[in-house]
């Protein structure tokens, strides 16, 4: 097990992280585009600053996982060992990212380009998107009971579809919930 140890820099695009299990470690600023992360535990680490685009996460544990400004773009979470899955999320594009059927309940989104993120299926219960770009984002079946989507926008959800008892939203967002209709609103 390697704990407590600082990766900064490091290029994981040529030579792929070694599979094992890492505990309150910090990255910062590495490069795992489209690298091979698989079968891998992460347990309280932090990821500021790292390109994970189009990573292969098969079977990789995120466990109480921080990413920080980082780049996430078509990561396929629900290849991920959904064991004590816990993520939180600031500063990130997690574009066209893919979180099927996922528990995420309490997940925190800050400041994030979420556009064309797929969430079907998935429990966001309490989940927290502020100030978040929700464009073209794909809740289907998706449970967002007490989520809060108060300072977020560009998002359509269809109540029919999905679960929202006690979902907040502001004014302005409560929009999103009728894009189905076509009316406007004026």
């Amino acid at each position: 097990m390697t704990e407590n140890i600082l990766f900064e820099r490091v290029d994981y695009t040529v030579d792929n992280l070694p599979r094992g299990e890492y505990e309150n470690c910090r990255f910062v600023n590495c490069n795992f585009h489209n690298g091979d992360i698989s079968h891998i535990t992460f347990r309280e680490c932090t990821f500021d600053s790292c390109d994970f685009s189009l990573a292969k996460m098969k079977n990789t544990a995120l466990n109480d996982i921080h990413f920080i400004g980082c780049k996430l773009l078509g990561v396929q979470f629900e290849e991920c060992n959904p064991f004590l899955l816990s993520l939180d999320f600031e500063n990130c594009v997690l574009k066209l990212a893919v979180f099927y059927k996922l528990k995420l309940k309490k997940t925190r989104f800050k400041n994030c380009n979420l556009q064309e993120t797929d969430f079907t299926e998935a429990d966001m219960t309490a989940a927290v998107f502020d100030n978040c770009d929700m464009q073209r984002i794909i809740f289907q079946k998706t449970i967002l009971e007490k989520a809060d989507f108060r300072s977020s926008f560009n998002y359509s959800i269809d109540p029919e579809q999905n679960r929202i008892t006690k979902a907040r939203f502001s004014r302005m967002g409560v929009v999103g919930l009728l894009d189905k209709y076509r009316i406007e609103i004026e």
